[in-house]
């Protein structure tokens, strides 16, 4: 406490010394000083016109060689007067005129959405950073220094900031909720995930199908860019296309069912911490499917992580403490992998330059990484451990990923975290987070390491076979409903793997497919093992029969889910699977006919769930509990969404298929498709 009283007795002596310094210290800074009257300009309309202005802050002359233009399309969008170099006195100032004067329409069909170009300043500055080693004489004189803004033009709004996001707004409302009225949580948490589900049908609404790599921005609509941890080279970079949108809506549309399968949840059960994370875990599954910086993306990953684990934690089952560390470690040790490889990975990439110019010398950005990178074999890159570092890398990411498939023998995680987790985030498990894995891998994997890919594409294959099989044989063998549902999710995983490493058209889609039905699919399964375990608290398939008469509208539903499931011909779980079969046969003869012969041991363990619950004669110890207990208004009203979904797109794929098609050709194209 002395030392304290000291310390601050003491406090405003150094600071009567030191702060009288400061300006004096800031006013002796020699050299030119050029600062910028903006970081950034927006143009809304063809022929806008917009100024910046360089000021010299220093007491030397600022010159600035002829500016440039940075951009990703047509370089002829911007024009800049004056064009040639300026020279400003210490104390001066000089503006550039830039306007906008559009090649092509913007927003038209298959034209870009967002033009996101930059300026560049050369100048004498040596406060601004050091451009790349393309403009140095040497490696001991690096290039001049650049001043940079950003110049975007935008035809759309910030949709998908709006749908990542707006859950946290609910947050802070359901936390500053009185315990009296801890009700309330559940009628914020539904507004909070309806806003992202309509923005998210707006979204697939207004998405151009048309638009690829070949059209400019890498094939990419609803661009949100701008620099985030500037010093690092980490930005702010969300965008969708083929690959991500359908599982954007799907994020949006299974949250939206989670919050009402957790209705039933009692206020004195911490009712508002479970919404609040749900919501919260909501962003994190959103933010992985939208961000295209590398960093951003481990970002949202990890925001999955935390939230997940408490809702198994602490609402779960009698085993919940052992599931939710189990499925914190898998998860983790994943995570760890991929920050190895995100680092390795930045550090080894070529010199680049953020969204607004500034030269940096890594890059976090998915697409440069991919496009402008060469990790193959070719490369200068050293060897790790005996691969070369390309191959290194893809095996610690593949690892990372294959977690969150799961796959066979990294799945055991899997069975457990599902039956301990609640209905709401068994649902959230199977129809989301189990198709961050595949997602990940072609847009990480295949596209930033496409030779590495095709070296591991037939041990790829294979894993995916041993998933399907194992799966398939381990479901059979459950006593448990839940636990049979959850085997099966490895079967379904496995088609998508298949498919992903036939590289074909056809087995591509297919997989891309699966992912979207699966997560339809296995979110009816686990609602209905929900209803019957809210009923009855119990799941063992030899405690029930008959509830085809007691419950029919249960057992409608519940007929078609595993039908399904099963992939049943015009139900959405056939067309995923059909495809993938197709696609991988003329590439992987024998492991094709491996799964295909899974889809008799599928139908064998699907059948039986029916018969033992549904047919036969009803269990008289459930005659009270089950009696004329059909499914309520709540439950019909987050099963029969789901339903119509498994019929339109069980007899309809082709929005689906058309959705997709630019996102495969373009991965096909990357890495070399047969």
């Amino acid at each position: 406490m002395k030392l304290l009283a000291r310390l601050l007795f003491a406090l405003p002596v150094v600071l009567s010394v030191v702060l009288p310094v400061l300006p004096a210290a800031a006013a002796e800074i020699a050299g030119p000083r050029l600062q910028l009257s903006t970081r950034s300009l927006s143009f809304e309309t063809p022929g806008q016109q917009k100024s910046v202005r360089l000021e010299n802050l220093g007491d030397a002359p600022v010159l600035v060689r002829s500016p440039r233009i940075l951009a990703e399309n047509a370089r002829s969008d911007f024009f800049i007067r004056p064009v040639g170099p300026l020279a400003i006195a210490p104390g001066q100032s000089a503006t550039l005129e830039i306007s906008y004067r559009p090649s092509r329409p913007l927003g038209g069909p298959g034209q870009p959405r967002q033009i996101l170009s930059a300026l560049q300043l050369p100048t004498n500055d040596e406060t601004w950073p050091r451009s790349s080693s393309k403009e140095a004489v040497s490696e001991a004189e690096p290039g001049p220094p650049i001043a940079s803004l950003a110049l975007v033009v935008s035809a759309d709004p910030p949709l998908l900031s709006w749908i990542v996001f707006f859950p946290l707004l609910g947050i802070p409302f359901i936390l500053l909720l009185p315990a009296s009225r801890a009700g309330m949580s559940r009628g914020i948490a539904l507004l909070t995930t309806l806003v992202p589900l309509c923005l998210s049908l707006v979204l697939y609404r207004r998405f151009d199908e048309s638009f690829t790599v070949a059209a400019g921005n890498h094939g990419l609509q609803f661009i949100e860019h701008l620099p985030w941890i500037r010093g690092f080279g980490i930005e702010y970079f969300v965008a969708v296309d083929g690959l991500s949108l359908p599982l954007v809506v799907l994020t949006a549309l299974i949250s939206v069912i989670a919050v009402g399968a957790s209705w039933s949840i009692p206020p004195t059960q911490r009712l508002r911490g479970y919404f609040a994370l749900l919501l919260l875990l909501e962003v994190g599954m959103m933010g992985v499917f939208v961000a295209l910086d590398f960093f951003l993306f481990f970002v949202f990953w990890e925001v999955m992580l935390l939230p997940m684990y408490f809702l198994i934690g602490i609402w779960g089952g009698p085993r919940k403490e052992y599931a939710a560390i189990k499925f914190f470690l898998y998860t983790l040790f994943g995570s760890v992998l991929m920050l190895v490889a995100i680092i390795a990975i930045a550090l080894s990439s070529d010199p680049s330059a953020l969204v607004d110019g500034t030269p940096v010398g890594h890059s976090f950005n998915l697409l440069k990484l991919a496009y402008a990178n060469d990790f193959g074999a070719g490369s200068a890159r050293s060897a790790i451990l005996g691969l070369g570092f390309a191959k290194t890398m893809w095996v610690l990411l593949f690892i990372a990923f294959a977690i969150k498939v799961p796959i066979v023998p990294l799945h055991t995680w899997l069975p457990d975290a599902h039956v301990e987790a609640p209905t709401a985030i068994s649902v959230i498990l199977a129809g989301i987070l189990l198709k961050m894995g595949p997602y990940a891998m072609l847009r990480i994997n295949w596209m930033i390491f496409p030779e590495a890919t095709r070296w591991a594409a037939e041990a790829v294959a294979i894993l995916g076979v041993v998933s399907i099989l194992y799966g398939a044989f381990c479901a059979m063998g459950q006593k448990d409903l839940k636990r049979l549902v959850a085997y099966s999710s490895i079967t379904h995983m496995g088609f998508c793997l298949l498919g992903m490493a036939a590289f074909t058209p056809t087995g591509l889609s297919g997989a891309l497919v699966q992912m979207f039905n699966h997560g339809i699919i296995t979110s009816v399964l686990f609602l209905l093992v929900g209803v019957l375990y809210d009923r009855t608290s119990s799941r063992e398939l030899d405690d029930f029969g008959g509830l085809a008469r007691a419950m029919p509208r249960y057992a409608a539903i519940f007929g078609l889910g595993f039908m399904a499931s099963l992939g049943l011909p015009g139900l959405s779980g056939f067309i995923g699977e059909v495809l993938v079969l197709l696609g991988a046969f003329p590439v992987y003869t024998v492991l094709t006919a491996l799964a295909a012969l899974s889809l008799v041991i599928t139908a064998a363990y699907h059948l039986t769930a029916i018969q033992k619950i549904q047919l036969g004669p009803f269990n008289e110890k459930w005659r009270v509990l089950l009696e004329g207990r059909d499914l309520t208004a709540r439950e019909t009203a987050t099963l029969l969404p789901l339903a119509i979904l498994i019929v339109l797109f069980g007899f309809w794929p082709l929005p689906l298929l058309d959705t997709i098609a630019g996102g495969v050709k373009d991965v096909l194209d990357m890495v070399g498709g047969r």
